[in-house]
């Protein structure tokens, strides 16, 4: 059983009822909020003000890009097929594969923005759709506001002669030649081989399937890599709730081998790990063992971003190394609209798992950060947990974190929460 369950509120929508994009991107219930028919009138609004925007004097080139779910590369050919008989020049991708791909084949193919068909870490009743700047990341939120503006006032005019078909292309290739750029994977290779470190993958029923050996080049096993539209009942997200057998069958395994399981949510732009032993650990410990790493192991210097409601020792151990620390509101966009701004910066991150790099895209990318994460465990020669015990040590500071979702039972809770919050905020 999926652990959705539908109200009459979700289900009854009308087919013109306004489309609202949240923190990254429009998601809905497929089959009732996101229909063909509605992806098709946000995928025209939004491809015409990514013209707007990126693309007046550009070739009006757009990447089409979709994940592994319910009906996604459907969705995807749609688009594809609207946006050429606009006129546009369209890549549709021949496979699903990682957002941070598409951002990447934006930037890389000089194209005007992207649309992926990706409803992230959401369960499995969810489709959506991500809008990509030229830049490469997520659009900010004054061009989702927009499309929004775009949307009320009806279809926009062709941008030229339809065109007659669309190209199709593999994002991997491009996408796995740009993180190795960034990442000397020869040591990785032989710790793997010479079984100084034993690695897995947690890709749950995602698009990060098959990731770790394009890049590596060396057999991985792999945990829950079949394409599973329902996700085993429950979301593709690297949070304790869905992945507790992955614990417990790392700690039946009993490796004699230092053992890192790198688990990546649907749409691989955020990460967690797992240990031989079988504990988690969460981007509030990753964050600051790749902010020692980097700073000691790399060319790449810069301020460190981290959201509100990421571990201070982020910020310890950025002031360890002498690097400033921007503190943002909740939400990746806020980090990438840091990251565009003009100052140089080593790293953004957030307690949910994304992860970006200045001197890549102002995107999360699960898969860069994979690789840094490895590279230090090798670098270091300690483990995941002895690593981040040394930094609590080294900034003599010590925390406890946990995390409890809670469900709104109706859209108008959650409003009244909202107003709550603003009228009594936390001091």
């Amino acid at each position: 059983m999926v652990d959705s369950v539908l109200r009459l509120d979700q289900v009854l929508i009308p087919e013109d009822a306004p489309i609202r994009f949240g923190t990254d991107g429009w998601r809905g219930i497929i089959g009732a909020e996101f229909t063909f028919n509605r992806l098709l009138r946000a995928a025209k609004a939004a491809a015409a003000v990514l013209h707007h925007t990126y693309g007046k004097d550009a070739e009006p080139r757009i990447i089409v890009g979709y994940d592994r779910r319910f009906l996604a590369e459907q969705f995807a050919a749609a688009v594809a097929q609207l946006l050429i008989s606009q006129g546009y020049e369209v890549w549709l991708s021949s496979c699903a594969a990682p957002t941070p791909a598409f951002s990447w084949a934006v930037k890389a193919a000089g194209a005007i923005g992207g649309l992926v068909i990706t409803a992230s870490h959401n369960p499995a009743i969810y489709a959506g759709l991500k809008v990509k700047g030229a830049f490469g990341g997520s659009v900010p939120t004054t061009v989702t506001q927009t499309i929004e503006a775009q949307l009320a006032q009806g279809d926009p005019p062709l941008v030229r002669e339809a065109k007659t078909d669309y190209q199709v292309f593999d994002p991997w290739p491009s996408y796995c030649a740009a993180l190795r750029s960034h990442v000397d994977l020869a040591p990785l290779r032989e710790a793997i081989a010479t079984g100084k470190l034993q690695v897995c993958a947690d890709v749950m029923h995602g698009v990060a399937a098959g990731g770790l050996e394009r890049l590596l080049e060396v057999p991985i096993q792999e945990l829950r890599r079949d394409r599973d539209p329902l996700f085993g009942g429950g979301a593709p997200e690297p949070i304790g709730r869905y992945l507790a057998a992955t614990q417990e069958q790392l700690r039946q395994q009993q490796s004699t081998i230092p053992t890192v399981c790198l688990v990546f949510d649907g749409d691989a732009d955020r990460l967690a790990v797992i240990d031989g032993e079988g504990v988690l650990y969460t981007a509030q410990e990753i964050i600051p063992i790749l902010i020692d790493h980097l700073a000691q192991h790399s060319p790449y210097r810069g301020a460190v971003i981290k959201s509100i409601s990421s571990s201070d020792l982020v910020a310890r151990v950025a002031a360890h190394h002498g690097l400033p620390v921007i503190e943002t509101p909740i939400g990746f966009k806020y980090i990438g609209d840091r990251m565009l701004a003009g100052e140089t910066i080593l790293l953004g991150g957030e307690e949910s798992g994304g992860i970006g790099y200045g001197h890549h895209i102002p995107e999360r990318d699960a898969f860069l950060s994979a690789l840094y994460l490895l590279q230090a465990l090798v670098t270091s020669g300690l483990s995941v947990g002895e690593y981040y015990q040394h930094l609590q040590k080294m900034t003599n500071f010590y925390s406890v974190y946990d995390r409890l979702d809670l469900t709104l039972a109706s859209s108008a809770q959650r409003q009244k929460l909202a107003t709550t919050l603003a009228e009594h905020p936390f001091t």
